[in-house]
């Protein structure tokens, strides 16, 4: 398009507007879910509260319900829940869980040691909380905050369906009228801010080690009693499971029971749900697959190489599923026709669209698989493909399997680029789901958007037992695996 049109399409006025809104749409959502997801990682694992082990299940649920879903159900409420106010809840609501679930683990398995000893010093619990604890999950909740930014940037489903208008919905819109040029240089700005909230997040997550040193392991740390502030507790924990698990389940109960007509031609549902079982779980093999060599790379040999490479995979998830939907177009129309609406070239937009995702829980289950095992074993004779099969690789295989969800999971709630580029006749539960609500559909909606819920709730089941898995080896095998270790 030339450089002195793309100029022009980057700097007009309305591309300022579109800027703010993602903007400051990204900092309310990111400070929330930080605030949020670090306060109930908190309640659930230092606190003993009536009902804690239900509430670390039902926090985690809310990742089972796709945003586009969730704007569906605040804005079938009624008509006066749109634009940037509702937009904000609805996100914060939605990727809070990206926050809480590492911020819990770190909880789970860092050493109350320095916490009882700034309580021995004299430091209040205010005090502790900002010298103690807060440097032991910066970490984990820069890493969470990250991935809610990113996600933010690329999201189009529940911004369309609320009325505010971003980047990502503008992009859309560019493309509706044929201007793939326009689409192309707005993507630009968000492949800028995407850079920028990696390399912040960078700088801020710094260097500095959290973890204990000395002999022996960590002990699991002790839940305290919150005292007075219990009942409080307990009533802000079920209002943030209700805005953000009651809410959507009743509206979907309602529009289930209620139901309505359509003009829409009808499709079989099962055949939506075949379709989108099958093209996910390829998606995730494969991404699961391929995210292990990469972080291999990442743990064990550390570098500026491997810097640059764990930080470019993340590029993409600050680009919407219309720009990634457009590139495989592009190449296939151009060098590699018959790959045009396959289903292969649909599985591969999903692998590179979630790729980070398993990348993050691979990276995480091989840095905690020590070293020490896999040398043991290659000095008794095994072979370095031996010991890994042998040694690392039951080690890994919780945090594999755990990548492999969150993958599937992504891939089944995945709307803008299977709008684009599912195969001819095909449709998905979110594109089926997508043809009856933007024909104000609610009750046609609701099953598809239901039975979404249904599946994704399975990985999420599954993460969360990951995390309370590695929590309760901990606590049950901690002597035995310094021991090991040791040795």
């Amino acid at each position: 398009m030339g450089w002195s049109q793309l100029q022009r399409y980057i700097f007009e006025r309305t591309d300022a507007t579109l800027l703010w809104n993602t903007v400051r749409l990204m900092i309310a959502v990111t400070l929330g879910c930080a605030v949020i997801g670090v306060g109930a990682a908190l309640c659930t694992e230092r606190l003993e509260l009536p009902g804690r082990r239900l509430f670390a299940v039902l926090v985690v649920l809310p990742l089972a319900i796709p945003d586009f879903v969730v704007g569906y159900a605040w804005s079938s409420l009624s008509p006066s829940i749109y634009g940037y106010p509702a937009a904000v809840l609805v996100m914060t609501l939605s990727l809070y869980p990206l926050v809480y679930l590492p911020v819990a683990a770190t909880l789970r398995r860092s050493d109350p040691g320095q916490d009882e000893v700034a309580r021995s010093l004299g430091l209040s619990r205010f005090r502790r909380f900002f010298r103690v604890i807060i440097p032991q999950v910066r970490i984990a909740a820069f890493g969470g905050c990250l991935i809610v930014s990113l996600a933010l940037l690329a999201e189009y489903g529940a911004f369309e369906i609320l009325r505010y208008q971003t980047f990502t919905t503008q992009i859309f819109t560019e493309i509706d009228v044929a201007q793939p040029s326009v689409a192309s240089a707005l993507s630009l700005v968000l492949v800028v801010l995407g850079v920028l909230v990696l390399t912040g997040e960078l700088f801020a997550s710094g260097k500095r080690r959290v973890t204990r040193l000395g002999r022996g392991v960590a002990r699991p740390a002790e839940r305290r009693d919150p005292g007075r502030l219990k009942t409080v507790v307990v009533i802000g924990m079920v209002l943030l499971v209700g805005l953000g698990l009651g809410v959507p389940i009743a509206t979907l109960s309602y529009w289930l029971i209620v139901g309505g007509a359509t003009t829409v031609p009808s499709a079989s549902i099962f055949t939506a749900l075949g379709y989108t079982v099958l093209y996910s779980g390829l998606a995730a093999l494969c991404a699961t697959v391929l995210a292990v060599p990469i972080a291999l790379l990442i743990v064990r040999h550390r570098g500026r190489l491997s810097i640059i490479l764990e930080r470019s995979a993340f590029i993409s998830q600050s680009l919407p599923g219309v720009v990634i939907a457009l590139a495989l177009v592009f190449f296939a129309t151009r060098y590699f026709f018959s790959f045009y609406l396959s289903a292969e070239e649909l599985v591969l937009a999903y692998v590179v669209l979630f790729f980070p995702f398993a990348l993050v829980g691979v990276r995480a289950a091989i840095a905690q698989a020590p070293v020490g095992l896999e040398e043991i074993a290659r000095s008794l004779g095994c072979s370095p493909v031996t010991a890994w099969r042998k040694v690392t690789l039951p080690l890994v295989a919780p945090g594999i399997g755990a990548a492999f969800s969150l993958v599937f999971l992504s891939a089944v709630t995945e709307l803008t680029a299977t709008l684009l580029l599912r195969p001819t006749g095909v449709e998905t539960l979110a594109t089926q789901f997508w043809v009856y609500e933007t024909n104000l559909s609610y009750g046609a909606a609701a099953p598809y958007a239901a039975l979404i819920v249904g599946i994704a709730a399975v990985p999420t089941f599954v993460l969360s037992r990951w995390f309370d898995r590695r929590a309760t080896t901990r606590e049950n095998d901690g002597d035995l695996a310094g021991l090991d270790i040791a040795r």
